[in-house]
């Protein structure tokens, strides 16, 4: 059972989340490497042992130091773990890239997943939404929905900072890991998604992780590249040297305008790029 000493307004939802977990039979947990998903492969791991598996699904969209950093923390943990290959950039709905990319990737992902499940005796799958993603646009969301996906954090009631408090209190190192998001979200609505337009994303936040910088987006707007980095390491981009190497960097990879966003990181910037009937129609 997960005891991780929290406080007591925490305890009803972990006694939730425990009880969720623990009846979900031999469970299937996909697995990103976040904090949210790998506090749900540990919460599982705690309360049902060697009766769950963490997924990770690999595919060009997956960083290759995410997928690196993933395996490293379900070893460290002793978190049983597996790797399936995923195709969604061989689907065309997913390849151009308008606003129902996520709801794709995550059908494929979970029709994946769903046979796996199926050929190695499991019961269920669960992913790490949470409460707060309730108020975000996610069309991966409706995938989960029609897949049958169990949601045990959201069914706990947990949000994203009560995650990442647990976490904290258990020992877990991803407690504090900054956001991240597949290759494939950096990329501009209607942008087609390539294997070479996400190698050039993940080769600039490469670059950008050897700088030290921490929590950044290279967002992709074709020939032009927009730099997010968080607002407290932004004096420290806003520099003269630091232009040099961020022009340096990107027109290697073959920007010809490089860009740094004066608002600092969003998540999910790219959606507000979405009209508003579409975000509102999507939602519904």
């Amino acid at each position: 059972m997960l005891t991780v000493g929290s406080p007591v307004r925490l305890d009803p939802k972990l006694a939730r989340l425990n009880q969720a977990l623990g009846g979900a039979g031999r469970l299937l947990v996909a697995y990103s490497g976040g904090v949210d998903s790998a506090f749900l492969a540990w919460a599982a791991h705690q309360a049902i042992g060697e009766q769950m598996l963490a997924v990770i699904a690999d595919s060009p969209s997956l960083a290759r130091t995410h997928l690196e950093d993933a395996l490293a923390f379900a070893h460290e943990n002793g978190i049983p773990v597996a790797v399936i290959e995923t195709r969604e950039l061989d689907n065309p709905d997913y390849a151009r890239n308008d606003a129902m990319r996520c709801f794709h990737c995550k059908d494929e992902l979970f029709t994946v997943m769903e046979q796996y499940r199926s050929a190695h005796g499991f019961d269920a799958i669960a992913y790490g939404v949470n409460t707060d993603d309730q108020g975000d646009f996610r069309p991966g969301q409706q995938a989960a929905r029609q897949h049958h996906i169990l949601a045990p954090l959201l069914d706990a009631g947990l949000g994203k900072a009560e995650i990442r408090e647990l976490a904290r209190q258990a020992g877990l190192r991803v407690w504090d890991k900054p956001a991240s998001a597949c290759l494939s979200s950096r990329i501009e609505y209607g942008r087609p998604v390539t294997p070479e337009a996400l190698l050039v994303v993940e080769q600039g936040e490469d670059a950008l992780r050897a700088l030290g910088f921490r929590q950044f987006r290279v967002r992709h707007h074709g020939e032009i590249v927009r730099i997010e980095i968080s607002r407290e390491e932004l004096p420290r981009a806003m520099t003269v040297a630091m232009a040099r190497e961020f022009t340096s960097i990107f027109r290697k990879l073959g920007f010809k305008f490089v860009t740094l966003d004066l608002e600092g990181f969003r998540s999910g910037s790219m959606n507000s790029l979405l009209p508003a009937d579409e975000l509102n129609r999507r939602r519904a």
